[in-house]
């Protein structure tokens, strides 16, 4: 459907687009149709993985730490160097996270076996509980997002996701 269609519901990125386009009908405001939309998504999609992940008394970057931990299989455990590579985040931000999650008891430092100067965090038992929860309870939120799209729509709107997303690889 597009917004030449009978039925079409236009949202507040057609009124920016339009707005723009008005007042500056010198610049090609097309993009923002696309990217507009993404930012809101984006913002809205943040709320959503906050509060699923409050629900299970975690914030969202002790989520990822475990997350990154917990999707390697068993025995869950990764290097500082792996986890920083993971979260995107620097070596004293990471050391600061692993300290706190240790403080909660959702992991623990172990020492490498293949190199006595280094550590390996691994999730605990708890660790593996609280990031499991969080993560059902993700995919529930996650799954109310999408619910008014049918599944052929999912699938051409995730290879269009895909595309954009490839197309960006090297431009951050």
């Amino acid at each position: 459907m597009t917004s030449e269609d009978p039925g079409y519901d236009s949202d507040e990125v057609d009124a920016l687009v339009a707005s723009w386009s008005r007042e500056r009908p010198d610049v090609d405001v097309s993009s923002l149709e696309i990217w507009s939309r993404v930012w809101r998504l984006s913002q809205i999609l943040s709320g959503v993985r906050a509060g699923a992940y409050q629900e299970h008394d975690l914030a969202v970057w002790e989520f990822d730490v475990l997350s990154a931990l917990r999707k390697l299989g068993l025995p869950y455990r990764a290097s500082v160097g792996q986890l920083m590579r993971d979260n995107h985040v620097t070596s004293g931000t990471m050391t600061n996270r692993v300290d706190r999650l240790a403080e909660r008891q959702f992991v623990r430092r172990r020492p490498d076996p293949h190199d006595r100067r280094s550590v390996l965090v691994e999730l605990t038992a708890a660790g593996r509980e609280r990031v499991d929860g969080a993560l059902s309870s993700l995919a529930r939120a996650e799954a109310r997002m999408l619910a008014g799209i049918d599944e052929a729509d999912r699938r051409v709107l995730q290879d269009r996701l895909r595309a954009l997303l490839a197309s960006q690889d090297g431009d951050e």
